[in-house]
């Protein structure tokens, strides 16, 4: 009975010092794959050593699952690390992402007068996406459209948020929409314009920043109103309050930071247009679309957009519809 009851104490020990050297080896292993995603998938020597030390003494069955368990998560983080690699090089080639911003558009991004800082739904994603490459970020401030479509042309950008539209596909890539921004017009008070329909007549002037999305629609759509342009947002709006222009074409949000403070205008209730806003890449770079999607449709799933949108306290917008990333 002894030597049985010895025997069994002797066994238990042996299989609590196994557990151990397993857990240690295990524990190696998720270093390991720590490690393996760190320095872009070398399998660290001192890691490789610390595996060998703890399943040296193992029994053979728990060293060929042991064994089993560390390769498959050392293949595993082999492959998560070659995936976030390439997907960081096609999308910052540079080793940054250079974040394009249209700082001219209210609803896109806003800087501080103040203290400089640009802030708004298209700093937090362009910073959440960078995070997830893991490659610093860079913010590459523009007073309009017409300036980041140039900077698409002389690779000044990797990513930028902007309306998608037809007229802008051969300089650039876009991935399905993240938002959609209601566009209307504002009018003077005493206007006799009630709807957008209203507004497509004789004589009619209509104030639109410079090939914004707005401009592009409403180009191909007005019959008999002119359009009138101005280089920004504010410049366009300036238009209106100067009289030059009967109606100001902008989105919602854009309305209520021009008009703050001032009496005697207001808004359409029925909108001409829900522009659809996405993240382009310059064109032709197909990898880095498709990592940027990914990113997207997890961002929309997760409610990171909604959130980022509700921060930036926006009116007239929505997330775009699950369907449209399709």
């Amino acid at each position: 009975m002894r030597l049985r009851k010895g025997s069994n104490m002797s066994s238990s020990c042996g299989q609590e010092g196994t557990m151990k050297r397993l857990g240690s080896a295990l524990l190696a292993a998720r270093a390991c794959e720590r490690s393996v995603i760190r320095e872009g998938g070398a399998m660290p020597k001192m890691r490789m050593r610390t595996i060998a030390s703890s399943l040296r003494h193992a029994p053979r069955r728990g060293l060929l699952l042991a064994a089993l368990a560390i390769y498959t998560v050392w293949l595993l983080a082999g492959a998560g690390a070659a995936d976030a690699q390439s997907g960081a090089t096609a999308v910052a080639p540079t080793g940054q992402l250079r974040v394009a911003l249209n700082v001219g558009n209210p609803v896109l991004a806003v800087k501080d007068s103040t203290t400089g800082e640009v802030r708004g739904v298209t700093v937090d994603l362009g910073r959440a996406l960078a995070t997830k490459l893991g490659v610093p970020v860079a913010l590459v401030e523009y007073p309009n459209v017409a300036r980041i479509v140039e900077g698409a042309r002389s690779g000044a950008w990797d990513i930028a948020f902007l309306a998608s539209d037809p007229a802008r596909a051969g300089d650039m890539d876009f991935t399905p929409p993240y938002m959609e921004v209601e566009n209307t017009y504002l009018v003077p008070t005493g206007s006799p314009i009630r709807t957008t329909a209203d507004a497509d007549r004789p004589g009619v002037r209509i104030a639109v920043p410079s090939r914004s999305a707005p401009d592009l629609f409403l180009a191909s759509r007005l019959q008999q109103a002119a359009l009138v342009r101005g280089e920004t947002e504010a410049a366009a709006f300036e238009l209106l309050r100067a009289g030059q222009a009967d109606a100001f074409a902008a989105n919602r949000n854009s309305f209520a930071t021009f008009t703050a403070g001032l009496e005697g205008y207001r808004a359409l209730d029925d909108s001409f247009l829900a522009v659809p806003m996405a993240i382009a890449v310059p064109k032709g770079r197909a990898n880095a679309l498709a990592t940027v999607r990914a990113f997207l449709d997890e961002a929309k799933a997760s409610g990171e957009v909604q959130r980022a949108i509700e921060r930036a306290n926006l009116r007239g917008v929505r997330v775009a519809a699950a369907s449209a990333t399709q």
